[in-house]
Formats: structure tokens, sequence, C-alpha cells
């Protein structure tokens, strides 16, 4: 998929009511830590946090699809106030469909952040489909735009602040902090 034109961008920022991301690869680097006890430990960037809560004070809502379940991940989303937390999805395509009936939104009004290829029926509906530096290639062809970070090291927040200054809203963002 080709990149979109500045215009392209502001147009299609603009008709967005929802923020979703993939997980591992995306909010994380991909690692999976497991403790001695058999407890899963997932490294989750700041940065990227700060972006998703800021959209959040935006007014869009925010939350994360992900075909691994993780009790980590839960907490996480709840801390960051995410209102759509879905799990252990076996086919995002259904999924998000699903989720755009539950939500009454349609997928124009729906960004999506992935990073493989399962990720890549969702990249192909959503209204602005986006991947960190290191997606596959697959995932990068397949999106509208490539965040020049890593996942889990501020591909989210890069991603976010392209669409807040994409909507005229970066301004508040920064406000808010002053």
């Amino acid at each position: 998929m080709p990149s979109l034109t500045t215009a392209e961008l502001e147009l299609r920022a603009r008709a967005l009511r929802v923020l979703l991301f993939d997980v591992d690869g995306v909010l994380t680097d991909g690692g999976v830590y497991i403790d001695a006890d058999g407890r899963e430990i997932k490294r989750f960037s700041i940065k990227d946090g700060a972006g998703i809560s800021a959209a959040s004070k935006c007014g869009l809502m925010t939350g994360i699809l992900s075909a691994r379940a993780s009790a980590a991940t839960n907490a996480r989303a709840a801390e960051l106030g995410m209102k759509i937390v879905l799990q252990g999805v076996a086919n995002k395509g259904q999924a998000f469909s699903d989720l755009l009936a539950s939500h009454s939104v349609t997928a124009a009004e729906v960004a999506y952040m992935g990073d493989d290829l399962v990720d890549l029926p969702v990249l192909g509906q959503a209204g602005l489909a986006g991947c960190p530096s290191d997606a596959a290639a697959e995932v990068i062809a397949a999106s509208h735009w490539t965040s020049r970070y890593g996942g889990g090291h501020g591909a989210a927040r890069e991603f976010v602040e392209v669409i807040l200054k994409a909507r005229g809203q970066w301004d508040d963002v920064l406000l808010q902090h002053q």
C-alpha cells in the first residue's frame, strides 16, 4: 500500500474514532519473559503509554487486539484506561468486524497498528493502517504509515502523535503539559 499524502493522512485522521494496537511487537518489543514461577512479564514503553493517554484525552477510544492473552496486557490496558481489550483472538479479521458492529463504528473510523502477518486482515480494512519499523515486510507493504521506531520503543507514541497533529489536536496535548 503506498504511503499517504499529507492531505490524505489528515482526511483519514479526522474521521477516526478508535485507535487499536496489537500488543506483542507493537506495544512491546516482541519479547516474552517468563519468571521462575512461570509468570509472564512484558516490557511496555512509557512513551507509548503517554501517547495512548493523550489520544484518550483528545476523545479517541483506545484498545488492543491481540492474538495472545496475557495478564500483563490486561494490567497495562487497565492502567491506560483502554476501553477495548480483545485478547486470545485467533482470527483478527473476524474480531475486527465484530468490534465494528459492537461499537457502531466503520472501518474508516478505526486506526490500527500491527507488526506481523496475523495483523494483515485488519490492516487491510482499517481507515488508517500503521506499523513499527521492525514489522514484517508484508505488513510494511500493507500499511499507510511506518514508524521510525521499533515495536515497544515509541512506535505507538509516534503513530498517535502523527494522528493528533493531523487532526489539529497536538497543540491541545502540549497545553496540558505547560
